[in-house]
């Protein structure tokens, strides 16, 4: 049964708590947004914008601020990612060979890494941000970080890891069968695999929030758009090294741009 056969088929009061958990964190996501104009006034007047209009120091409430930021984003754009997984997992819950139960631990640890790489994404944007790299909504301010970004997630789109972790992405059925077990934990166990599976095919390109704004909802919404592409097997092969030689052209081009040749 393909993808979307088993969209069409899916129902149930969990189904309704996975979309209203995307649902949530994208309105999270659009209530903590800046308006267009903030932005336009800040890549106007530079850095001291930023420190007039607020400061995100790294204070215990600062910071739970980023980190609930990123948790929010990381919850819109990875969730429905996760969709084939969790489809795959609730086809195996029809013929009892999971349980109900089962199903919710796989999502509770799946969002466990996602959480950890927001706690971990939170700090590196409080840093990047006392050593003025960013700006405090997580907007880089320098051509050449923003060049390093894109050349690392081009390149990573090339690597054998990248490869190895989409390769279990698209194959969620192959994934259960190869690690389950009648432990009781087993499903949560199933979803810290997937997590960190999924942290493997992704954190390159989430780390390009920093170059298109940490708040940008343009940006999030077509990275979680090519994050989802990649992840299908129909076509994602078709989309994977493409992307990788786009992120690579950008920096060259921006590169280029930053020493005056364009």
């Amino acid at each position: 049964m393909d993808f979307a056969q088993r969209i069409r088929r899916m129902t149930g009061g969990h189904w309704l708590a996975v979309f209203g958990l995307i649902l949530g964190a994208w309105v999270v996501l659009y209530a903590m947004s800046l308006p267009s104009d903030l932005r336009d006034m800040g890549r106007i007047y530079g850095a001291e914008f930023w420190v007039e209009l607020c400061s995100v120091t790294p204070d215990a409430a600062g910071y739970f601020k980023v980190v609930l930021m990123w948790a929010a984003m990381s919850a819109a754009m990875m969730a429905p990612t996760f969709l084939p997984a969790l489809t795959t997992y609730d086809d195996l819950t029809a013929t009892q060979a999971t349980t109900r139960r089962g199903f919710y631990e796989l999502l509770g640890g799946y969002l466990v890494i996602w959480l950890g790489f927001s706690v971990f994404a939170a700090a590196a944007q409080m840093t990047l941000s006392a050593a003025g790299l960013v700006s405090p909504i997580g907007q880089s301010l320098s051509d050449w970080f923003s060049v390093v970004l894109l050349l690392v997630a081009g390149i990573y789109q090339f690597s054998p890891l990248k490869e190895a972790c989409l390769s279990k992405c698209r194959m969620p059925l192959t994934f259960f069968m190869e690690h389950w077990s009648p432990t009781r934990w087993n499903a949560a166990t199933m979803g810290l695999r997937l997590g960190l599976i999924c942290l493997g095919c992704c954190w390159a390109l989430m780390a390009l929030a920093f170059v298109g704004g940490a708040m940008n909802l343009i940006w999030m919404g077509l990275a979680t758009l090519i994050m989802v592409f990649e992840k299908l097997p129909e076509i994602g092969r078709y989309v994977t090294r493409p992307l990788g030689v786009a992120l690579i052209g950008g920096a060259i081009v921006l590169a280029g741009q930053a020493i005056g040749l364009f």
